[in-house]
């Protein structure tokens, strides 16, 4: 096996070194896709899995093995083939030379070849996305009590078990827990938080991990070799940065490379295909933005758009390289990764040294919200004009930090003296930010007409450079500081959040407060919440934006590991539960309930007594110090 972790000639994999001349047919003439024709048959075949096969083969070794394993991951890392391989590994018999389970498997067993193509009678795989119900569980606790008919233990391989039904998950648990000792669970998913705790502590869980980028480059590599087919380092980067991690996304993506380039596939040929910009153009691109150069940004992406680029993907991209300039000035080793370009190390590193954090976060943030509004308009180019434009403009907006600290000591920040040139070098500042930089604005000048322009033609970008507007040219309005506007909702807990849910109109996530959410801690800005088992995955993105949406201040919501309090709804259930536990204790409650046999409490209410009523209609009177006070003048 070579450093990516692909199998060798003469490895249990598919033999390569014929496949150039057969292709990827079957002996039928059927054609196979990559995906399946050089699926992993091995542990040593696995990409990027290293830690679960090592402790997979110390449990073998040892003979600590599991009843039960839950494999989980994004699509395409593996999952159901090392199911396959591990149910492999579990019934391995090679006769007279291997007759107990193992993870190395240096030659076809008896039973390799059955499981492997998912038909061996022992080894049952189920798909529970379409067996969904406890009749298909009850189906397999029957049949867990057979010994297997050839094999050495009885597989079930549950693929989406996440999937399952309540009652299906339920009906599992007490099989799951103390199977017979021919039988072995293998479960596959990739919702994990959809999956019942009662069943995840029952199993060893493995979380198969995307593939990096350098071993997906070299995996292509061989079989791009393998296949006969010529293709670009620059095109199978593009494949790898495509698939995310995914080898079934990559091998796809190769696969319809092939077919589309006819034997020989160049980077030009994969952004044709996949609607990508060109990665230089991307720089290009960023660096007019950085630059305030709005109509060359516009044009750059108008003509990347002609030749068939995505704008979405463009955005992406330009978030993908500022997320690298990034990486590059806070941690400049990152620039010698394997997966960034000779292009993006040597201009990456340029922009890293001219712009600050400051500035780049908000290109982040800026380009991160563009790409949703793009992906949402009916119009996606000009609603990516538009966030080019607010990018551009974002550069020459001042920092919050130096406007306040010109307050505090008592200059105008629009009209003070820090010096800027007309259309040369500024003074570096903030960072080392020497950028001589510009944004073309009308023409017009003076508070009614826009920014006013300079000698140069255009104003400078004073927030890049490190200064401020020129006295000159900026509008003198004295700008007074104000005091922090208090916040218009109080929020203390999620009795609060109900209520202001309930006053938003917003009744389908008032239930969702109530009944899928269990408090761990509550703080002003920030919640921590654990979400139940039928919450949605996403309920703390959503409470937290929701939550800033309505009351204009930022709110952190976040799931917590530790345990939380029942949640609301299971309080008041609590609750209710013991005043009828009261109600039906009381004597004479409980002399009705003998009187009329067959008659039960079905609810109780609590009625406010009369005292209880005045005080709420007098604030004064239910004032409690008020009233504590009154009472030792009395007895005075």
């Amino acid at each position: 096996m070579d450093e990516t972790g692909f199998p060798q000639e003469g490895a249990s994999a598919p033999d390569m070194t014929s496949n150039a001349a057969t292709g990827s047919h079957n002996q039928d003439g059927a054609y196979r896709v990559l995906a399946r024709k050089y699926r992993p048959k091995t542990f040593e075949d696995l990409v990027g899995q290293e830690p679960m096969v090592q402790t997979l083969e110390n449990a073998f070794d040892t003979g600590r093995i599991a009843q039960a394993w839950m494999l989980t991951g994004v699509r395409g890392v593996g999952k159901t083939t090392t199911a396959r391989i591990l149910a492999r590994g579990l019934n391995y018999e090679v006769p007279g030379e291997a007759d107990k389970p193992t993870v190395k498997l240096t030659q076809e067993g008896t039973h390799c070849r059955a499981i492997m193509e998912g038909r061996h009678v022992d080894v049952i795989e189920m798909d529970a996305a379409s067996h969904t119900g406890i009749n298909d569980i009850r189906e397999i606790i029957d049949a867990a009590r057979y010994r297997p008919a050839t094999a050495r233990y009885k597989v079930y391989i549950i693929d989406e078990v996440h999937m399952l039904s309540n009652a299906a998950f339920n009906g599992l648990l007490k099989t799951l827990e103390e199977p017979p000792e021919h039988v072995k669970f293998i479960f596959a998913t990739t919702e994990i938080r959809k999956v019942p705790i009662t069943v995840l502590s029952r199993c060893q869980r493995f979380d198969l991990r995307r593939i990096e980028q350098s071993k997906l480059i070299g995996l292509l590599r061989r079989i791009s070799d393998a296949e006969g087919i010529q293709i670009s380092d620059d095109a199978l980067m593009l494949i790898a940065r495509a698939g995310e991690g995914s080898a079934r996304d990559s091998l796809s993506l190769l696969d319809q490379a092939m077919a589309h380039g006819s034997g020989a596939i160049e980077a030009e040929d994969l952004r044709n295909m996949l609607g990508l910009a060109d990665r230089a153009r991307v720089i290009d691109l960023f660096g007019h933005l950085m630059a305030g150069g709005i109509e060359e940004a516009l044009n750059e992406l108008q003509a990347q758009y002609e030749v068939g680029a995505d704008p979405a993907v463009v955005l992406t991209d330009l978030a993908d390289f500022t997320h690298l300039v990034t990486r590059m000035k806070v941690a400049p080793k990152s620039a010698d990764e394997a997966s960034v370009t000779e292009a993006e190390r040597a201009r990456g590193r340029e922009f890293a040294e001219k712009i600050s954090v400051r500035l780049l976060s908000r290109a982040w943030q800026i380009l991160l919200k563009g790409v949703q509004e793009v992906q949402a308009a009916s119009k996606p180019l000009a609603a990516a004009d538009m966030v080019l434009v607010r990018l551009a403009y974002a550069a020459d907006l001042p920092d919050p930090g130096d406007l306040m600290a010109q307050i505090k000591n008592g200059q105008n920040p629009l009209g003070g003296t820090t010096p800027s040139s007309a259309g040369g070098a500024a003074p570096s500042g903030g960072g080392g930010q020497a950028m001589a930089v510009g944004m073309p604005h009308s023409s017009s000048g003076g508070p009614g007409g826009g920014p006013t322009m300079q000698s140069g033609g255009r104003p400078q970008l004073s927030a890049i450079q490190g200064g401020m507007p020129d006295p000159q040219t900026a509008p003198q309005t004295e700008i007074r500081p104000e005091a922090p506007p208090q916040p218009a909702y109080n929020l203390r807990n999620l009795q609060d959040c109900v209520a202001l849910a309930s006053e938003k109109g917003d009744i389908p996530f008032k239930v969702a407060i109530r009944r899928q959410m269990r408090l761990v801690k509550f703080e002003p800005g920030k919640i921590e919440i654990q979400p139940t088992e039928d919450a949605p995955a996403d309920i703390a993105g959503e409470f937290g934006r929701k939550l800033t949406e309505w009351t204009g201040q930022r709110w952190f919501v976040v799931v917590s590991r530790n345990q939380g309090r029942p949640t609301l709804h299971e309080e008041e259930e609590a609750n209710q539960q013991q005043l009828l536990s009261d109600a039906k204790s009381h004597p004479t409650v409980a002399a009705l309930l003998a009187q009329f046999p067959g008659a039960k409490v079905v609810d109780v209410k609590v009625q406010a007594t009369e005292e209880d009523e005045a005080a709420m209609a007098d604030p004064i009177l239910s004032d409690p110090l008020l009233n504590e006070a009154l009472g030792e003048d009395e007895d005075d």
